[in-house]
């Protein structure tokens, strides 16, 4: 399928490492330019040039918190000065953090909704000109399946991935009249740094794929997902081959999720 992403430029936050390093390559390899955000200059620089060597696309690297209302200001602004445009963001920054209710003091939930919530609000706002300056575009948020389902112990995650859902829909509606398409990836157990070491942690005896199959998982495809397969749907959805779909929330989650 032709995903019609040559010459469009995206800016991907958390863009240096995981499903936000996979998603720039896979846009790059379907000929996008792409931005990559992330706070750690090493990781930025690693992924930069992993992406121009794989694809010879033009890459921007920005050092940025999307924390920080500047940065995400500077990121945006950076982005359109560099390629002329922007056409996609993708908000992946964000870290995993689950803890009984109980246990989230104030300062964990105000961290989390700034860092996820406000983070994903700062930089579409800080894009908005721009997007619309190249007469459309679409924005992509990830979050979680458990945003609409919670487990228990999932706090303040949850929270604020659920929030993301209602953000994702509420701006669909407020911005389809300037044909910038905005929808969610809902992203359950994928092969990540994190679950690598939760597996050499837990059962370093047993190769990936025989730790990624087991039935502990309850995962009913059977197996834990790879990130390439998070970012095959990123990228669709930031595509003109989705043209005509907005204000959804899509599962990649092997079916895990309760909720559809």
């Amino acid at each position: 399928m032709e995903l019609g992403l040559t010459g469009k430029v995206a800016l991907i936050t958390g863009g240096s490492k995981g499903i936000g390093l996979v998603t720039a390559l896979t846009l790059a390899k379907e000929g996008a330019s792409v931005a990559i955000c992330a706070r750690n200059e090493e990781h930025l620089q690693k992924a930069s040039s992993m992406i121009m060597e794989q694809t010879g696309a033009r890459v921007l690297t920005l050092q940025a918190d999307v924390s920080s209302p500047e940065d995400c200001e500077r990121i945006a602004a950076s982005t359109a000065a560099h390629f002329g445009r922007l056409d996609i963001v993708v908000n992946n920054a964000g870290t995993s953090a689950a803890a009984p209710f109980q246990n989230v003091t104030d300062a964990m939930w105000s961290d989390d909704l700034d860092l996820k919530l406000h983070g994903a609000i700062r930089v579409s706002r800080a894009a908005l000109p721009y997007l619309r300056q190249a007469g459309g575009g679409a924005i992509v948020n990830i979050v979680t399946s458990a945003a609409k389902t919670p487990p228990a112990s999932s706090l303040p995650t949850s929270v604020s991935r659920a929030a993301g859902l209602a953000l994702t829909k509420a701006m669909s509606r407020d911005l389809a009249a300037d044909r910038i398409r905005v929808n969610a990836v809902c992203i359950g157990t994928i092969r990540s740094d994190q679950i690598e070491r939760k597996w050499k942690q837990d059962a370093p005896e047993l190769s990936w794929e025989q730790y990624a199959s087991q039935p502990r998982h309850q995962i009913p495809l059977g197996r834990i997902g790879d990130t390439q397969e998070a970012a095959n749907v990123i990228a669709f959805l930031a595509s003109s081959a989705a043209s005509y779909v907005t204000g959804t929330a899509v599962n990649v989650d092997g079916g895990k999720g309760a909720a559809l």
